[in-house]
């Protein structure tokens, strides 16, 4: 097989994962429209032809369909257990999720600012840029914080967080989009969310393990507070 398509095979899967999470994560609601090739080729950065292979893969797999002249569209997604744990059935539940991911994800940051490597970082600024794109917008994109996060626990070269953050991606990503509607509730939230991802991106890349993980600890510690509080104005 030649170097060539193992790379353009490579970027497709990179595509199909990336437009999977969206959806599995609610970013695209059911029946909702894909945007065009083209708008999706100038977002990942990659040409048409990619763009078309992992859409393909995507209406094999019944995440989307489509309509002649009309483009793709969003499949309605039967339930998916999250792998190792039950459905979220309440607020306690996601608190516990909150509780979870402050054992593991700090520790994830610091060791990532350990073993980074360039590749690593250059898929944690995507999903930063993604980040920032959608707050200048005054947007929230649950795929790409979830992705920002993964991404982290990805350079950190250990599986185990990894399989965790896999397995936890349902119950995440509803934190993340209620967390993201109490953003749009307070002056300047995303912004200063932004702001929180940005500084854990740059201690990882300066390989300052300690700040990182302290960041990424107030980070959580932030967002479950916020997500959570009763006080008015919060």
């Amino acid at each position: 097989m030649s170097d060539s398509l193992v790379g353009r095979r490579s970027l497709a899967d990179t595509v199909f994962e990336r437009i999977q999470r969206s959806i599995k994560s609610g970013a695209y609601a059911v029946d909702e429209r894909l945007p065009t090739e083209h708008a999706l080729a100038a977002e990942f950065g990659v040409s048409r032809p990619i763009i078309r292979e992992a859409l393909q893969r995507l209406r094999d797999q019944g995440f989307i369909y489509s309509r002649r002249g009309a483009g793709s569209f969003v499949r309605e997604q039967g339930i998916r257990e999250p792998l190792g744990f039950g459905q979220m059935e309440n607020l306690s539940d996601l608190q516990h999720c909150y509780d979870f991911r402050l054992t593991i994800e700090p520790e994830a940051a610091a060791m990532a600012a350990n073993r980074r490597s360039e590749e690593a970082l250059q898929k944690i600024k995507r999903e930063l840029a993604l980040l920032r794109d959608a707050t200048n917008r005054q947007a929230h994109r649950a795929d790409a914080d979830f992705m920002f996060h993964l991404s982290i626990a990805q350079a950190a070269g250990n599986p185990y967080f990894v399989t965790a953050m896999q397995a936890l991606e349902e119950h995440i990503a509803v934190g993340m989009r209620l967390h993201g509607l109490s953003l749009k509730s307070t002056q300047d939230g995303l912004r200063h969310v932004f702001v929180e991802h940005t500084a854990i991106y740059e201690a990882i890349r300066d390989g300052d393990s300690a700040r990182a993980r302290q960041l990424m600890h107030a980070h959580l510690t932030g967002s479950r507070s916020r997500l959570f509080s009763t006080e008015p104005g919060r």
